[in-house]
């Protein structure tokens, strides 16, 4: 099982995009989507890094992609991001028996889910989600390109209070797993930072993930 600790970086939800990013690649926790899970169906893998860390108030994620094609089409939140180009965080609560997804595509259109299956979700109200801080290189417009296109990136920001964690009370750990995926991506690909054992994908399997530490 892979092991990530978040180090504290003041005041991530005033920054702009610009130093958001100087300040993530700075002083972030580091690692690699970089597992692919079913390489016989789906060897395609671009390369993608993620950089992780809480300020006081919340926990941010800034993902960096480089490889081929985007895809756009769902412009509404909570639409069929998982089909574009996407970036996603799952977690699991380490109380209430729930997991967690943030699934966020490379216009910025995110959707969101408290869970106890792939079936079971309470999707996020726009009122939840307007709350969840969110950059994106690319700015928020529709696109669809094939081949080879310029490295980009996406952010998150997600109020601990929206993961039902109490930011004056933070669990020491939670489990969690970072993906990359594009289901109707010309390249469709299936990645994930802690590795997910089992026969097709399935993102929604909160045995296989990692250990974030606070």
């Amino acid at each position: 099982m892979k092991t990530l600790k978040l180090p504290l970086i003041q005041g991530l939800e005033n920054m702009d995009f610009a130093a958001f990013d100087a300040a993530m690649e700075k002083d972030a926790a580091k690692g690699s989507v970089d597992t692919v899970n079913w390489p016989e169906a789906f060897p395609y893998a671009p390369d993608v890094r993620f950089f992780a860390a809480r300020s006081e108030k919340s926990l941010a994620i800034l993902y960096k992609v480089d490889g081929l094609d985007l895809r756009a089409v769902a412009m509404e939140d909570n639409g069929n991001v998982w089909e574009d180009s996407c970036c996603e965080f799952f977690f699991s609560h380490p109380d209430n028996g729930c997991y967690y997804n943030y699934e966020m595509n490379c216009a910025g259109t995110l959707l969101a889910a408290r869970r106890t299956s792939r079936q079971d979700a309470d999707h996020f109200s726009a009122e939840k989600l307007a709350r969840v801080l969110r950059h994106s290189s690319l700015g928020h417009k529709a696109c669809e390109i094939e081949g080879k296109v310029e490295p980009w990136s996406v952010a998150m920001v997600i109020p601990f209070e929206l993961m039902d964690l109490d930011p004056e009370r933070l669990p020491a750990s939670i489990r969690a797993n970072f993906y990359k995926c594009g289901d109707l991506t010309a390249h469709v690909h299936f990645l994930s930072w802690n590795p997910v054992d089992t026969p097709a994908p399935d993102f929604h399997r909160p045995e296989f993930f990692g250990l974030l530490e606070f």
